[in-house]
């Protein structure tokens, strides 16, 4: 294990889970209500560490390596969101709860969305970070240039074998531009926290699966089955939290949200604050995920 997965003094344990066949490993900390927070592209449970102390000292937080990622199993298929979402369902199972508050970023919180929608009785609350609605972002990219541009690189990870060998070729650069590169806040990512993604992504197979998330959602048939089609009301309280200045996702899509969620819905819009949101303004996040999971009422809000 590298310094940042054995630290003495973070206080948060590492452990393998089984789950839908296969074994995640998660950081897991605090005692009480269950929290799982699921992280996005290309990241790894790393992405949250500012979230886990502080959240733990109120609810037992348990933050997965998504199937594919870092130590977690890297089998040949299950990168869709059916399946993606079993994983966490059968995650919450096997830490001995009925349910949980879910948070997921980027690609956690496409697995977040699916997963309320599908079995909304495992979710007490639902937490989004820059993450929009799946079928939101297919009727965007079917119909919305600015975010066609913004998301070639979706396009592009369609082709078999050749983004993993580009990646792999030019990792420390990428990792460089991708996370500091295309934050607002740069001071978020340090030469430490660049070279511990690298470490990550350079794992035997993580690329590989990393980019097979985004070939299932952008397979034909999900497209032609998804971007039309009437999604199913969030029935449970929702917050959804957003950096104005994202360079991957247009604003655009936390629009009209209201009417995909039945329940209570905050959206709070965060300015100078790029796509890593839960990095680069931490106390913010921290703060409102507090606030949304230990409030007795919920106010649907808007700003």
């Amino acid at each position: 294990m590298k310094p940042y997965t054995a630290s003495l003094d973070s206080g948060w344990r590492h452990e393998f889970i089984q789950t839908n066949n296969i074994r995640l490993h998660c950081v897991t900390q605090g005692e009480g209500e269950l929290v799982v927070l699921l992280h996005g592209f290309p990241e790894f449970w790393y992405s949250w560490r500012h979230q886990i102390p502080a959240l733990a000292r109120h609810y037992k937080v348990v933050v997965p390596d998504l199937r594919g990622y870092n130590y977690s199993d890297k089998p040949l298929t299950g990168y869709d969101l059916d399946t993606l979402s079993n994983d966490v369902q059968g995650l919450i199972e096997s830490l001995g709860y009925a349910k949980a508050h879910i948070a997921g970023h980027d690609w956690g919180g496409a697995i977040a969305w699916h997963l309320a929608q599908k079995c909304p009785q495992m979710l007490d609350r639902l937490a989004i970070l820059n993450a929009p609605h799946p079928q939101r972002l297919w009727q965007e990219l079917g119909g919305n240039l600015d975010q066609l541009r913004r998301s070639w690189y979706m396009l592009a990870f369609q082709v078999p074998g050749l983004p993993e060998w580009l990646i792999q070729q030019n990792l420390k650069d990428f990792i460089l531009n991708v996370f500091r590169g295309q934050a607002v806040r740069k001071g978020a990512f340090t030469a430490e926290d660049n070279q511990i993604y690298q470490e990550a992504l350079e794992k035997p197979g993580v690329l590989g699966a990393a980019l097979n998330y985004y070939r299932h959602l952008l397979a034909p048939q999900n497209w032609l089955q998804n971007w039309n089609s009437s999604p199913r009301q969030i029935t449970v309280p929702t917050l959804m939290l957003w950096g104005e200045d994202d360079n991957f996702l247009s604003n655009k899509l936390t629009e009209g949200m209201e009417k995909l969620i039945s329940a209570p819905f905050k959206l709070k819009l965060i300015p100078q604050c790029g796509h890593w949101i839960q990095q680069e303004v931490p106390q913010i996040v921290n703060r409102e995920l507090l606030d949304f999971f230990q409030s007795d009422k919920i106010t649907s809000v808007s700003k």
